[in-house]
């Protein structure tokens, strides 16, 4: 039986999330999870997690609390337990480099800061706070009226974040491989501003926004919608780092509905126009090409 510490008490994203991975890479039904501070105890396992006062990938020790920490990554943000354990096991867990970067960028980077004292977000109104992933692990620990059982909370908490981390591989990869589909449309579309994306595939807006937002051509996308059975016209942001489109839709157009919107665009078959003009739907292919090209001229 493969044995993995980590502290004992009070819990943390960090350990969590590293013992979740070990989960995962190891087997479940191989290991025992044993939490303390004895340093006997300590020297005997075999993946020593977030305790211990080592880092040491050779030999499985992935502590982050000795002098000098335990490095960092090339935009500062210094490693955690959990960043150092997905750091040698995250392609081997997650099947490909790219989604390991992908997935240390997305989860671990944040649970690393954090629990290193660097707080990479903030809120932009006085008083409101984010609710994240270690919002959710902390309310896995128990409360000051409620039976001390930490081990079997942390173990409550590991398995929500082994399905987290699992859930996330997944959607990385179907997003990596529409992404390559998406980017596609974009080289073998004739026009640059409008492009039409593969309708075999019901990829959802922010796929193809977050694909088209890299290239500096494409005005608006057009894309099938499985869920309604209509098709979308989408205002390609400026950047990533903004919800602004390059053009929104006219104004004119916002918050119309059927006969009203079809009014006010001269287009059949269409259907609604948001009313910050990011988007609109249309019943058919051919509708929503023609609010793409009239948007594009207006």
């Amino acid at each position: 039986m493969i044995k993995i510490i980590t502290h004992n008490a009070k819990f943390h994203t960090d350990d969590v999330f590293a013992v979740a991975t070990l989960l995962i890479a190891l087997g479940k039904e191989n290991c025992k999870i044993l939490r303390t501070r004895d340093e006997s105890i300590i020297a005997q396992g075999d993946y020593v997690v977030d305790v211990g006062n080592v880092y040491d990938k050779e030999k499985n020790r992935f502590d982050h609390h000795q002098m000098g920490g335990a490095g960092e990554r090339k935009n500062g943000i210094p490693y955690a337990s959990f960043g150092l354990v997905w750091k040698k096991f995250g392609k081997e867990v997650s099947g490909s480099v790219e989604i390991a970067e992908k997935i240390d960028y997305t989860i671990a980077q944040y649970v690393d800061a954090l629990d290193n004292g660097q707080n990479i977000v903030s809120s932009q109104i006085p008083g409101s706070f984010p609710f994240t992933i270690n919002s959710i692990i902390d309310q896995f620990r128990p409360t000051w009226k409620e039976e001390k059982n930490w081990d079997e909370r942390f173990m409550e908490a590991v398995h929500l974040a082994q399905s987290v981390i699992k859930r996330e591989i997944n959607i990385t990869a179907d997003i990596f491989e529409g992404a390559k589909i998406v980017e596609k449309s974009y080289t073998e579309s004739v026009d640059k501003k409008i492009i039409i994306v593969n309708e075999e595939y019901d990829f959802g807006r922010e796929l193809v926004m977050n694909t088209l937002v890299k290239f500096v051509e494409p005005t608006y996308a057009i894309l099938f919608r499985g869920d309604t059975q209509s098709w979308q016209v989408l205002a390609i942001r400026k950047s990533m780092a903004t919800f602004e489109s390059r053009k929104a839709l006219p104004e004119a157009w916002r918050t119309r509905r059927g006969i009203e919107f079809e009014k006010a665009s001269n287009v059949s078959g269409a259907l609604f126009c948001h009313r910050s003009g990011f988007m609109c739907t249309a019943e058919s292919k051919e509708s929503a090409i023609k609010l793409a090209e009239i948007a594009l001229n207006f």
